[in-house]
C-alpha cells in the first residue's frame, strides 16, 4: 500500500468520497466549485489508491498558531475519510505516518485536527489541547449590567475590518494554540453568514467584538472577544437589547471567561466541552522555540520522549541552569534518572491543557517526584483555547 499526493483532477473524486463519509451533497455546481478553489489554493491532498480509484483521503492544510508572542508553524489535518469497503485495512494509519513527515520536511512543528474519535487519534499522537465552555441562557437571564459609555457597530463578511482583526490577534496572545488568522481566512472560514459587533470605547477605541447571529429567536454568539471589563459589559448589554427579539442565547466561551460571574444569576446552563487535538511534529524544533520559565527552576530535568508514529522524536530533553540540550541515542545510557512521557503528555503539558503533577498522577508522566516538581516551575502556565474549526 503506497499514499500518493492527489493532484486537481482528482478532486471531484476526493469531494464525491466526503459527500459519502460525512453524509452531506453540494446543491450546485457553483459551490462545489469553490470547494475545489479552496482546495487549490489552500490544500495539499493525500490518498490511498484501489487501482484508479481513491479509496482513502486526507487534507493537509498549512497554517500558523500563536503561543503567546511565539508563532509555530502549523499543519492542519482535516477531511480524513474512507468508502466503507477500504475500512480497517490501516489506510488511515499509512496517510497520517506520511503526512507526519511530509509535515516535518516543509516545517510545520505541531498538528491540530478535529477527532471524530478521540481514541483512534490518540494512538498516532495526537491530544486534546483546548476545552470550551457552551452556555444554554434563557430570555429571563438577559438583564442589562452596568451602562458604559462607548456604542457598538455591526460589520459583516464584506465590511471586515482590521481593527476587528487586531482584537483578534491581541486576545490570542493570552493564550495558547490560536489559529493565526489572515484576512482570506477571515473571510472563507470565519464569517459565513455571521455579524461582528465591535464595542468602541467613549474615545472611539475598539476594545472588543463579537460574531453572532439571530435565527428562529435564537441568538448564537460564536465568538465573544472582551480586551477589557468596559467592552465586556459594552457586549453583553448589546446582547440583552435583543431581549423581544430571542427566547434563548447560546454562547461559546473560553472556560475561564469572567462574564458566568458578573451575571445577575449566574447558575446557568453551561457545558464544558473538549474540543481540539494537537501533536509535536517536530519535538526537537517545538521545544528550541518554547519558553521555558527558567526563572523558577528547582533543579535539573531529563525528559525522555518517546513517539512511535514519528520516530525522530524519541530524543532526552534535558534542562538544566536555563538551557536545553536534546541527547541522541548513545548518550541517553548515561542519564539514570529522568522523566518518561510519550508525545501526546508532552503536547498536552507544554499547550498548558495539563500540568505535570496532574500527568504524574494521571501517570502520562514517570520518573523521580522531585523532577516533577521541578519540571512544574518551569512549564509556564499558558490557557490553551481554539475557536476555528477546519
Amino acid at each position: 500500500m503506497s499514499v500518493v499526493r492527489l493532484k486537481e483532477d482528482r478532486y471531484r473524486e476526493a469531494l464525491a468520497l466526503s459527500e459519502y463519509a460525512f453524509q452531506y451533497k453540494y446543491t450546485s455546481e457553483a459551490e462545489m466549485q469553490k470547494s475545489i478553489d479552496v482546495m487549490k489554493q489552500h490544500h495539499q491532498l493525500f490518498g490511498v489508491m484501489d487501482e484508479d480509484q481513491i479509496a482513502a483521503k486526507l487534507h493537509l492544510i498549512p497554517l500558523e498558531i500563536s503561543f503567546g508572542d511565539q508563532i509555530y508553524s502549523m499543519g492542519g489535518i482535516a477531511g480524513v475519510a474512507t468508502y466503507p469497503q477500504y475500512r480497517r485495512n490501516g489506510y488511515v494509519r499509512a496517510m497520517l505516518k506520511h503526512v507526519l513527515e511530509k509535515m516535518r520536511e516543509d516545517g510545520h512543528v505541531v498538528s491540530m485536527l478535529h477527532p471524530f474519535s478521540v481514541p483512534f487519534y490518540r494512538k498516532f499522537g495526537w491530544e486534546l489541547f483546548t476545552n470550551r465552555l457552551i452556555c444554554t441562557l434563557n430570555k429571563s437571564d438577559l438583564m442589562m449590567q452596568k451602562q458604559v459609555l462607548g456604542k457598538v457597530k455591526l460589520y459583516h463578511k464584506d465590511t471586515h475590518t482590521a481593527e476587528i482583526s487586531a482584537l483578534y490577534d491581541q486576545y490570542a496572545k493570552r493564550y495558547s494554540g490560536m489559529l493565526v488568522r489572515s484576512e482570506d481566512w477571515w473571510k472563507r472560514a470565519v464569517y459565513d453568514d455571521l455579524t461582528a459587533a465591535v464595542y468602541y470605547n467613549e474615545d472611539g477605541v475598539a476594545a472588543g467584538y463579537m460574531l453572532y447571529e439571530v435565527k428562529d429567536s435564537k441568538m448564537t454568539v460564536e465568538e465573544f472577544i472582551p480586551l477589557q471589563a468596559e467592552a465586556r459589559y459594552g457586549l453583553w448589554n448589546f446582547i440583552c437589547q435583543h431581549d423581544s427579539m430571542v427566547n434563548e442565547l447560546k454562547m461559546i466561551l473560553h472556560e475561564q471567561e469572567p462574564l458566568l460571574h458578573t451575571l445577575k444569576e449566574p447558575r446557568i446552563k453551561a457545558e464544558r466541552k473538549p474540543y481540539f487535538m494537537a501533536r509535536i511534529v517536530d519535538a526537537e524544533c517545538f521545544l528550541e522555540q518554547y519558553s521555558f520559565n527558567w526563572e523558577g527552576q528547582l533543579g535539573k530535568v531529563c525528559i525522555h520522549i518517546t513517539d512511535e508514529a514519528a520516530p525522530w522524536n524519541n530524543v532526552t530533553a534535558v534542562l538544566d541552569a536555563g538551557e536545553l540540550t536534546l541527547l541522541q541515542q548513545e548518550e541517553r545510557a548515561l542519564q539514570h534518572a529522568q522523566l518518561n512521557i510519550e508525545i501526546g503528555a508532552l503536547t498536552a503539558m507544554l499547550f498548558g491543557y495539563k500540568r505535570p503533577l496532574e500527568l504524574y498522577e494521571l501517570e502520562g508522566l514517570s520518573g523521580p517526584i522531585d523532577m516533577v516538581e521541578s519540571l512544574e516551575e518551569l512549564i509556564p502556565h499558558y490557557r490553551p483555547f481554539f475557536l476555528d474549526f477546519f
